[in-house]
């Protein structure tokens, strides 16, 4: 059993730069704090104030990566957001990576983090992840992408997103000998966990933030369940009265996701959620039936629920609800496409006069 003198003796360099995802540098900075491991903040300069993307972060660096040595820390974590795109462009903080993985450091990076890894050469025939923005990035830097909240080859430890930041911050914890039943910490790969409670011990989405989007979510699916009833009934063929009930369907189970995921945190819908109905019946009834401009509002509809769950599953650090987010966004993208289809299908066999810009019945 580690004891604590034994975990007192680590040490871990956390890097830093201005537009770091907050969450992604809180959570595993915490995590750390409170296991007794020593944590330094390592910047690009000595007299900067670096401040996270979602303003909630405000740190001084211990030190720099220029007189930093790898040598003389037992792991390397680089968080995410618009951060790592500046910490590549550093040699000194490249180079400060490098010889930590050389060295056999543990380097776990999340999010954007992996941009570093990319810059030092380090994925080439490396099973790794990260954001799904930097996922060809990583491919085409000889790492082999994988889709999971950890991914782990030997001291390289890479994870996703926000929602992953609990499983992440375990798995260094553990790698550094602070782990398992003794300390009260669940097995990195215990889906049953309920992992935004620890999360939120360490910094991230407390209960609150979570319901808040689940409601947004929700007011979001029932809002559009009820639009789409109502462009259902005024569309002209079947067709597109068929697509628009499916996606109806669609929003139903979207629905009873979100839901039961509500449920399972003794939380009910907000004021505002129950009233979505009432007002998607008010702003649809002003519409008329022009077929071109119902298909533009329907575009209108289902990209803003594509931007809002994208965004939504971004900024959580609970799994579960992040994952609900990311499956939800997944299949409005696909009615995306599809409603876009049709509508192109359609503009070819109107006059072009009939092609003129709508305002969306979206929800913001």
């Amino acid at each position: 059993m580690t004891t604590n003198n034994q975990i007192n003796k680590k040490r871990v360099a956390i890097l830093i730069e201005q537009k770091v995802e907050d969450a992604e540098f809180q959570v595993p900075y915490k995590a750390l704090q409170q296991a007794g491991i020593e944590v330094v903040v390592l910047g690009s300069r000595m007299n900067e104030e670096y401040q996270g993307k979602q303003g909630k972060v405000t740190v001084k660096p211990d030190a720099t990566t220029t007189e930093a040595r790898a040598e003389d820390f037992d792991a390397v974590i680089i968080p995410g957001g618009m951060a790592p795109d500046t910490m590549r462009t550093n040699p000194n903080t490249v180079r400060f990576v490098q010889q930590a993985m050389a060295q056999g450091k543990l380097v776990a990076a999340v999010c954007h983090g992996p941009q570093v890894l990319i810059e030092g050469d380090l994925l080439k025939g490396k099973n790794a992840t990260g954001f799904i923005a930097v996922r060809k990035d990583m491919q085409n830097a000889g790492a082999n992408y994988i889709d999971e909240p950890l991914v782990v080859d030997g001291n390289l430890l890479t994870s996703r997103r926000p929602g992953d930041l609990a499983i992440f911050a375990t798995a260094i914890l553990s790698r550094l000998g602070y782990g398992g039943k003794e300390v009260a910490l669940p097995h990195e790969n215990d889906r049953n966990f309920d992992w935004w409670k620890l999360a939120d011990a360490w910094g991230g989405s407390s209960k609150g933030e979570i319901v808040e989007a689940l409601n947004k979510a929700l007011a979001g699916e029932r809002y559009g369940r009820e639009v789409f009833q109502n462009y259902a009934e005024k569309a002209g063929d079947a067709e597109m009265r068929s697509l628009f009930q499916e996606i109806i369907q669609n929003k139903e189970l979207h629905i009873q996701w979100l839901e039961a995921r509500m449920e399972a945190l003794n939380a009910k819908p907000s004021l505002p959620t129950q009233a979505a109905e009432t007002i998607a019946k008010l702003k649809t009834a002003l519409h008329g039936t022009d077929q071109i401009a119902l298909l533009r509002r329907a575009l209108g509809d289902i990209q803003t629920g594509v931007v809002d769950t994208y965004q939504l599953r971004n900024q959580l650090t609970d799994p579960i609800t992040a994952q609900l987010f990311d499956s939800m966004e997944i299949e409005l993208a696909q009615y995306e496409q599809r409603i876009a289809q049709l509508y192109h299908a359609r503009l070819g066999s109107e006059p072009a006069q009939a092609a003129r810009p709508t305002s969306g019945a979206a929800m913001s």
